[in-house]
């Protein structure tokens, strides 16, 4: 049986970001699955056209809920990778033991975790604004660039604007600094694995550092990289192969589909 890979989107984007995720490891032999969020599903172009009804009222644990549904009807626990929020339903996904190992990039941190970086905590409070109560947030090109994909030139940001983005719930950032964010970093767990680019202005690399430091059973494995020269858009933009590359070799490195892979208890 081959392993499973579950790819885990997140905010602003949907599965068409997986697009090149999805031919690269089936062509390493997984079945690769890259569902979308609720209020996700489609061209992105017509999502930012037509905005889903209730889109601002998406919340975390609805997200959390129908990927754990999607993984429970799976034959055995899949591998799970996870962009953004998507990282951090992956380290999520791991605490509560239904993930063969975990890929958490460009990750929302758990436990309210922040950082000081400005452009951070600008981003974090553009979207978390409780004056625009249950409002959408509406991704435009301008930020998009900005801050998303801040190492691409106009014509290649403009591209990826195009190709990929999706307006998104408040609700789902604001519930990243909840109590549907809390997970016990203390317990064994699976191989999980931290990727940062160096130039994050979303998740900065610090952060995610941060994060991979908090994780404290010293018989589990946690480790991190870091590229240099990478936005939060690090799995689209121009050298993506050379991060998916590195993950399929540390899935390699873990044993994945061996006799000597061993979960943690």
């Amino acid at each position: 049986m081959k392993n499973t890979i579950v790819l885990i989107h997140g905010m602003f984007q949907n599965p068409k970001s997986w697009k090149n995720w999805i031919a690269f490891f089936e062509s390493k032999g997984y079945e690769v699955i890259a569902p979308a969020w609720p209020l996700h599903e489609g061209e992105p172009s017509v999502l930012r056209e037509q905005v889903p009804l209730g889109l601002g009222d998406l919340e975390l644990d609805t997200i959390i809920t129908s990927i754990e549904t999607l993984i429970y009807k799976l034959p055995e626990k899949p591998i799970v990778i996870g962009h953004s929020v998507g990282g951090l339903i992956v380290q999520l996904l791991v605490n509560r033991g239904l993930a063969k190992l975990g890929v958490a990039i460009s990750s929302v941190a758990p436990n309210g975790m922040v950082t000081f970086d400005w452009s951070f905590v600008k981003n974090a409070a553009t979207i978390a604004n409780p004056l625009k109560g249950d409002e959408p947030i509406y991704m435009d090109e301008e930020t998009f660039q900005g801050a998303f994909a801040n190492t691409l030139s106009e014509a290649e940001a403009k591209l990826a604007f195009d190709e990929t983005a999706t307006h998104d719930s408040r609700n789902v950032f604001r519930d990243c600094m909840g109590s549907s964010a809390q997970l016990d970093v203390e317990l064994p767990h699976v191989p999980l694995l931290f990727i940062a680019g160096e130039q994050d202005k979303i998740c900065p690399a610090d952060l995610n550092e941060k994060n991979a430091k908090a994780y404290t059973d010293v018989a589990s494995v946690t480790e991190i990289q870091e590229f240099p020269n990478r936005s939060h858009f690090i799995c689209n933009e121009p050298g993506w192969e050379e991060v998916a590359t590195y993950i399929n070799n540390w899935l390699d490195a873990q044993g994945v589909g061996t006799n000597d892979y061993i979960t943690a208890s």
